[in-house]
């Protein structure tokens, strides 16, 4: 029988795949197109191992220092992919490198840089996102891309992005600003996806992954496109006050 933690995750995670496929009916979508990060950031080990046992391979933190410690205790558990979706200070590169098999939140080229010049050094390659602002904040990361204007210089840079030796870009990552109406951040994920296929049109690249969409807007998010979403609270409740 499953621990309490375990059934609800199961629980919770039925829930987000119905919630998943009728959104991506809506959308004309196939549902198997789109994969979930858990991302457990602030929680303990044994939400990974709750997820994992309700199916889900990908794992999702913040900070590296938090990551470490959980990945020494979850060796045991087969399948694991640990995703970067936190901000990455250069200081932590090597660290990041070293411990992530993809990285959501590569803001700027000389983070690019320095992952690639790393993960060289270990004689291997990165799956890498790079994060876009496209809603204008201030407050989020990421490359300013909210006017069009920018994107034909944009384009060209992340050309060159994508050419580094040791980075498989697959695609792009954004946030979408917090709202109590879900609806409201359509026109953020419309337009990364508007990004991405002016990318596919303005570079050589493919750019097959988009990752947006997190607990409370996922469902817009898969309307508008998303391959990958980012879900904590969905998958397992508030986290602990810190």
């Amino acid at each position: 029988m499953p621990s309490t933690l375990e059934g609800q995750v199961q629980a919770n995670l039925q829930q987000i795949w119905a919630r998943i496929d009728a959104a991506a009916a809506r959308a004309q979508r196939e549902p198997n197109s789109i994969r979930i990060v858990a991302v457990t950031k602030s929680q303990p080990s044994e939400f990974v191992r709750a997820a994992h046992a309700a199916g889900l391979r990908l794992i999702g933190e913040n900070r590296v220092e938090e990551a470490g410690p959980k990945q020494a205790l979850l060796t045991d558990l087969a399948g694991l992919e640990w995703h970067m979706v936190g901000h990455i200070q250069s200081r932590k590169v090597k660290q990041v490198a070293a411990n992530f098999t993809m990285v959501h939140s590569v803001d700027r080229a000389k983070i690019a840089g320095l992952l690639d010049r790393e993960i060289g050094s270990q004689g291997r390659d990165l799956q890498v996102l790079l994060e876009c602002n496209v809603s204008g904040e201030s407050s989020k990361g990421g490359w300013p891309l909210a006017d069009r204007l920018a994107w034909p210089e944009a384009a060209a840079e992340f050309e060159r992005l994508a050419s580094l030796p040791h980075l498989e870009v697959r695609g792009l990552m954004t946030m979408a600003p917090w709202t109590e109406e879900p609806e409201a951040v359509r026109p953020v994920f419309r337009r990364m996806r508007e990004l991405r296929d002016f990318l596919q049109q303005a570079t050589s690249k493919t750019w097959p992954e988009l990752s947006m969409g997190m607990s409370d807007d996922f469902q817009i998010a898969v309307e508008e496109g998303a391959t990958i979403l980012r879900l904590g609270r969905a998958l397992f409740g508030p986290r602990p006050a810190i």
